[in-house]
């Protein structure tokens, strides 16, 4: 029995969240022609997910800073990669760009601007580029004669990250706790 609960223990204490893997460009890869902002937008990126570039010996991948990637200017990448396939893990929030620095490529649309949110959550949907806003300053709490309130907090995102291939997010975790319970079961009919 022992063993039962140390199983079961092991199974609730396992995390509901894994890394997602996420092919730039899906089966067209990292290349001319495809709109990133379109595979973007069916995307949900969050921190401990992999960004996978897929591409051809005339690409290469340069992560760059809004000002390099609303100018195609790679001039001060932050990181270059070359090789055929890049995996880029997304290691904290925010909006995040890559660029080709091939001459010409970037100016054909070969760049991608993704918003990468805290893990477990964030907005909901899919992650659409944007600038990110400027953080408001807190209201004040009231004061006597004042009016000032504070603001409620927002709910918590219900949505589901976008899995690949169509893969449930729960799907290993609800294998485990099958199994879990079948372990238990053998082990109460032993007993």
């Amino acid at each position: 029995m022992a063993m039962a609960v140390a199983l079961l223990f092991l199974v609730l204490a396992s995390p509901a969240v894994y890394a997602v893997d996420h092919v730039v460009g899906g089966s067209s890869g990292w290349s001319v022609g495809p709109s990133y902002d379109d595979w973007a937008s069916g995307e949900t990126f969050n921190v401990g997910d992999n960004l996978i570039f897929n591409y051809g010996s005339t690409h290469r991948v340069d992560e760059v800073t809004k000002s390099g990637y609303d100018s195609c200017s790679t001039s001060n990448a932050i990181n270059t990669y070359s090789g055929g396939q890049t995996s880029i893990t997304l290691t904290e929030a925010g909006t995040k760009y890559f660029t080709c620095p091939v001459f010409g490529h970037c100016g054909q649309g070969m760049k991608l601007a993704i918003t990468v949110q805290a893990a477990g959550g964030g907005s909901p949907g899919g992650s659409t580029p944007s600038t990110p806003s400027t953080p408001s300053t807190p209201n004040t709490p009231s004061t006597p004669g004042g009016s000032t309130t504070p603001s409620s907090p927002s709910p918590p995102s219900t949505s589901t990250p976008a899995r690949p291939n169509g893969a449930s997010g729960n799907g290993i975790n609800h294998l485990m706790l099958g199994f879990s319970l079948v372990l238990v079961a053998l082990v109460g009919f032993r007993g």
